[in-house]
């Protein structure tokens, strides 16, 4: 049996599988944590050879009165009610990180600590912010044009939220851009939803069109009304304390005038 303690945001999972090939995945992508000392938040075995290549994005929530599944084509999860263990069958690498995504998005929301956000996220002077938007709006390219900036994320940003602060963490979940590794968290200033265009602009909207815009760019799998309430009232923190602005860009990186 392999191990591996990882770290996502603030949780340490200790990943246990018969597979290396499945444990070296984790050296690639995610933060080693060295002390064995510390005690998991989850611990999750791995079991590989399950299922079909990808085949859509949709998910099947099955509950027991002992566990949750999440079942796709290309892989299944079986997590305790408490989110304290899980089981994770895979087809292959891909279906192991969106297994991995549905995983974690699924533990912070259920302990009310915070979500995972279809977007990138960069740094500047020290503070964090998001790019998000529709499928194809320029996540990845926003981020693109943001260097030498530090990069957080590039697909799906680790968020905090708490009714004091909004912090957000490196992100192992990417899709192709590469950050600098585990770092510490960083303050949220500003979430920007992306509009291509011909001329730069950046215009502030109300927290109820905040809220109401990027509530769809949340991963969340659930049928549970109590983890839908959970993801509407950790929303409601987050636009109270965080402004949301369209902002129209050109392909370049003036943008960040606007920013700065």
């Amino acid at each position: 049996m392999h191990k591996k303690r990882i770290r996502i945001g603030e949780h340490l999972i200790l990943v246990t599988s018969d597979s290396i090939n499945v444990i070296s995945m984790f050296d690639r992508n995610f933060y080693i944590e060295e002390d064995n000392n510390l005690i998991p938040d989850l611990f999750l075995h791995i079991e590989d050879g399950y299922g079909v290549p990808f085949v859509n994005y949709q998910v099947s929530i099955i509950n027991t009165e002992n566990h949750i599944s999440f079942k796709r084509a290309d892989y299944n999860i079986k997590v305790d009610l408490n989110y304290k263990s899980a089981t994770i069958f895979v087809h292959n690498e891909l279906a192991l990180k969106h297994a991995l995504m549905n995983l974690y998005s699924s533990f912070i929301v259920h302990h009310n600590w915070g979500i995972l956000l279809h977007s990138s996220c960069v740094l500047d002077k020290g503070s964090a912010h998001i790019f998000s938007g529709q499928s194809g709006a320029g996540k990845s390219t926003a981020a693109k044009l943001s260097f030498p900036r530090e990069l957080l994320s590039d697909e799906a940003t680790i968020i905090k939220i708490t009714s004091n602060e909004i912090m957000v963490y490196d992100s192992p979940f990417r899709s192709e851009l590469k950050g600098n590794g585990h770092s510490q968290p960083h303050i949220l200033e500003s979430i920007q939803l992306l509009h291509q265009s011909l001329h730069n602009n950046r215009i502030r909207l109300s927290k109820s069109s905040g809220l109401i815009t990027i509530i769809d760019k949340v991963f969340y799998w659930t049928d549970d009304p109590q983890d839908t309430i959970r993801i509407l009232n950790l929303l409601k923190l987050l636009v109270n304390q965080v402004p949301v602005y369209d902002l129209h860009f050109q392909k370049n990186n003036t943008f960040w005038e606007m920013i700065s």
